[in-house]
């Protein structure tokens, strides 16, 4: 490396880079700004490809495996003691946490219709 003006500069012994001369400067901001400009367009495609299926009303994650009617009867099933939540889990091809998850949900939804 060779001392330059302004500080330290940088000379590649493999590749054409040599940050001492002014050409070799230049060609480094240069690469900067190409870098820079590159990660900015990732950044907003990014933003995009997250916000378009927001709009379009899909959600992230994966599609739920039970649709609203059967999750309300493994709730009441649960809730009234007809069938316990291993045998709804059974029932339905599903983990028991996802049953007790589904009854949590369904309990607090009660409570919160009941306060309005």
């Amino acid at each position: 490396m060779e001392k330059i003006e302004a500080g330290t500069g940088f000379r590649s012994l493999t590749e054409a880079i040599d940050t001492t001369t002014p050409a070799g400067r230049i060609m480094m901001q240069m690469v900067g700004s190409f870098a820079e400009f590159e990660r900015a367009m990732i950044r907003e495609r990014t933003s995009e490809g997250w916000l378009r299926p927001g709009l379009e009303g899909r959600v992230g994650g994966r599609r739920r495996k039970l649709d609203d009617e059967k999750r309300r009867e493994i709730a009441e099933s649960v809730i009234s003691g007809r069938k316990s939540g291993a045998e709804m889990a059974r029932l339905y091809d599903v983990s028991e946490p996802t049953v007790s998850r589904i009854v949590a949900e369904f309990r607090q939804q009660e409570a919160h219709e009941a306060l309005e």
